[in-house]
């Protein structure tokens, strides 16, 4: 068995593969000290090889885990285990998003990253929909609702939340609001990955994968699908695992 934790910002995640399939997984909400948390998730396979990825794998390592492996690298291998003709990754998890464009063998070609702020992250989802008055389900379905095309114009997490109370103040509806904020956000993301070329699938991972709206805004800016795997959010903890047998990639990243 390989043992794969992302030990992520916003929750731990674990995932267990025996002879190349997904035995096991658990999702947890992080805490104060994630490396108790996720030393615990794992403790059931302590005669096992463990890979960390994610903010806290460092720390990981230095307490439990035998190997690391860059969070840009992970989901690179577990977007392939999921499409193997996989060329491009959406992530967009808790505190950051990332795209990653892979060669025809799946090593890592070029990515960008945004982790200066929270813009385009789960955070600036959970943010603006409660500015809202939603829950984050509640927000993707508000976004359906309305066809409407309002700019934001600011994609600061504060400013663009006193942008909020001022469209709702000039009497925009909160469904019309909801989108232009998944709109806005799926614009970034396009033209992040516009950026680094686009060649082939599509894979979105990462929690923000499982947002009922903004896939298909990022489907229909690109012109082509976006692939969710069943478990978006286990991406990067399969892509850990995976590492003991992968080969190394072409960028030290």
């Amino acid at each position: 068995m390989n043992i794969g934790i992302d030990l992520g910002s916003r929750a731990i995640k674990m995932a267990v593969l025996h002879n190349g399939e997904l035995a096991n997984s658990k999702v947890v909400e992080s805490s104060f000290e994630p490396h108790k948390q996720a030393a615990e998730m794992v403790s059931p396979y302590r005669s096992f090889p463990v890979v960390a990825t994610g903010y806290g794998r460092h720390l990981a390592q230095k307490h439990f885990a035998q190997q690391v492996i860059t969070e840009i690298k992970a989901h690179a291998l577990g977007a392939r285990y999921f499409y193997p003709e996989c060329r491009a990754i959406i992530d967009v998890g808790g505190q950051d998003s990332k795209v990653i464009s892979l060669d025809k063998n799946g090593r890592v070609a070029q990515f960008q990253m945004n982790d200066k702020c929270a813009a385009g992250t789960g955070r600036f989802l959970e943010i603006m929909a409660a500015s809202l008055g939603y829950s984050l389900e509640e927000f993707a379905a508000a976004a359906k609702l309305s066809t409407e095309n309002i700019p934001i114009n600011s994609m600061c997490a504060v400013f663009a939340e006193s942008e909020v109370v001022s469209l709702r103040n000039r009497g925009h509806a909160a469904e019309d609001i909801a989108r232009a904020i998944h709109l806005a956000i799926a614009e970034r993301l396009t033209s992040m990955l516009e950026r680094i070329g686009i060649d082939g699938d599509i894979v979105f991972s990462g929690g923000v994968a499982k947002n009922s709206f903004l896939p298909s805004i990022l489907a229909s800016k690109l012109g082509r699908e976006v692939h969710i795997p069943a478990q978006p959010e286990l991406v990067g903890a399969i892509g850990a695992a995976l590492h003991l047998h992968s080969p190394k990639s072409t960028l030290a990243v």
